[in-house]
């Protein structure tokens, strides 16, 4: 899978980029990240890229033609989805996450400062997509969440693919994940469920159900009314 990411803070991708399954992934061919700044698009000769909202409104806004400069360079490689971050989008869950990670390739843009041109978006955008119910600096956050999220659902990516598909939310599941244990048998006085340790297979899925089903109860209702 290739990813293009349009940002104005490249620098912003290192670390996730460099680090675990991402670097793995990118190290053995499964995905392709390229990252371009599109303030070298501008055609202010100081590059800059944003301006003075229209209507007097606080805060600076991002303009229409350098992004569109710099998608026009993409897109004529050939067609993918642009996506945008934004508190505007649809919230970000794990079908989202799979549907992208199914496709060769998308186009992932960045804002920043207050938006950028309404005009954009309702020309070249795609898909608008926010992280959750509240406001960041800009979209890199959002975008390092997603490519994490698409690359571990890439095929060959995790060393055993059944542990993403028993993660919370898997396979369109409205349901959170089940505790997990590891050894020792017995830490700090606490000791791992015993019928984690007695090896019938069928027992260990339905404490698994129950306790997601508990879990999800307790922690996330508003799963249980969407289901």
């Amino acid at each position: 899978m290739k990813i293009d990411v349009l940002s104005l803070f490249p620098a912003a991708f290192t670390s996730i980029l460099e680090s675990s399954i991402v670097a793995r992934a990118i190290a053995s061919k499964a995905l392709e990240v390229r990252i371009s700044d599109f303030r070298a698009h501008s055609a202010n000769k100081h590059n800059q890229v944003d301006d003075y909202a229209f209507g007097g409104f606080p805060g600076m806004v991002i303009r229409a033609e350098p992004i569109y400069g710099a998608l026009e360079e993409l897109l004529a490689e050939g067609y993918a989805p642009v996506v945008y971050f934004t508190p505007q989008g649809r919230v970000l869950d794990q079908k989202t996450l799979a549907h992208y990670s199914s496709l060769p390739r998308v186009i992932l843009l960045c804002g920043h400062y207050k938006e950028i041109d309404q005009r954009l978006r309702d020309l070249a955008v795609c898909d608008e997509i926010s992280l959750g119910d509240y406001v960041l600096s800009g979209g890199e956050i959002p975008a390092l969440a997603f490519i994490d999220g698409v690359t571990r659902l890439l095929p060959g990516v995790l060393g055993d693919i059944g542990s993403a598909e028993m993660d919370s939310f898997a396979q369109g599941s409205n349901e959170l994940g089940f505790p997990c244990y590891t050894g020792p048998e017995k830490w700090m006085e606490q000791k791992v469920p015993s019928v984690l340790r007695e090896g019938n297979h069928a027992r260990i899925q339905a404490w698994a159900q129950t306790q997601s089903q508990s879990l999800t109860k307790t922690r996330r209702p508003d799963l249980i009314r969407k289901k």
